[in-house]
């Protein structure tokens, strides 16, 4: 490709990033962290752009570019118009549960219920054995999912960097539990510790269980995914 192309893929890969990261689309492929590197390559693909069409004026190309490489236009309009939805359930009940290695677990703050995220309510139950949950009402949101068995599950999917090493982390639920239930519908669960566990027949883990009080439906947050960090 000659340089022109190559300026107008550099401004729209950066236009791309920068309305990605202003608008929060980066949550589905990215985990909230790393905003202001979404943000800053943006503004670097711009500037290089804008660089590139610069240096193009002043050196003008002896031949054309081929039309075919403007074809490499269409990826990037791509993830404009067609932003991929979060991972759900069906991603979620095929990989296998986060829970496989002991986390710190800290003490609750006062007051009940607590918000607690999946994975911390997920290592209390399990790490900890319900020691720092006892006797406390917590408050816990994610989607639910179904095993082959029709258990119900809160789920959220649990990033390291990005949504490709994205794995679920599975709650069982127990006590009162909606009698209908759609796969990848958002519940709010305010309830307590259950000491019931299951094993997650992909990889093994522990899975554990909260005792439903209450449950709501809920929106799909901005923020579909969760992290360590």
């Amino acid at each position: 490709m000659n340089r022109t192309v190559q300026a107008i893929l550099l401004f729209l890969v950066g236009g791309v990033l920068l309305h990605a990261g202003v608008t929060g689309l980066y949550l589905r492929y990215v985990k909230a962290g790393l905003r202001p590197l979404v943000l800053a390559a943006g503004v670097v693909l711009v500037i290089a752009a804008l660089a590139t069409v610069w240096y193009a004026r002043r050196h003008p190309a002896g031949h054309p570019a081929p039309r075919i490489s403007w074809l490499l236009v269409l990826p990037v309009f791509a993830l404009i118009l067609a932003a991929p939805p979060a991972l759900g359930s069906y991603s979620a009940m095929r990989a296998g549960t986060a829970v496989t290695a002991p986390r710190i677990v800290t003490p609750l703050p006062d007051g009940n219920p607590v918000r607690l995220t999946v994975i911390d309510y997920a290592d209390r139950a399990v790490y900890d054995h319900g020691r720092s949950l006892a006797g406390r009402t917590v408050t816990i949101t994610g989607f639910v999912a179904f095993d082959p068995s029709g258990t119900p599950y809160l789920v959220r999917m649990l990033l390291n960097c990005c949504a490709a090493d994205a794995q679920p982390v599975k709650v069982g639920l127990t006590g009162r539990v909606p009698p209908v239930l759609q796969p990848d519908s958002w519940l709010e669960i305010t309830g307590g510790y259950s000491a019931e566990q299951a094993v997650d027949p992909v990889n093994g883990g522990t899975i554990p269980f909260v005792d439903v009080g209450r449950a709501r439906p809920v929106a799909p947050p901005a923020d579909p995914y969760e992290s360590l960090g």
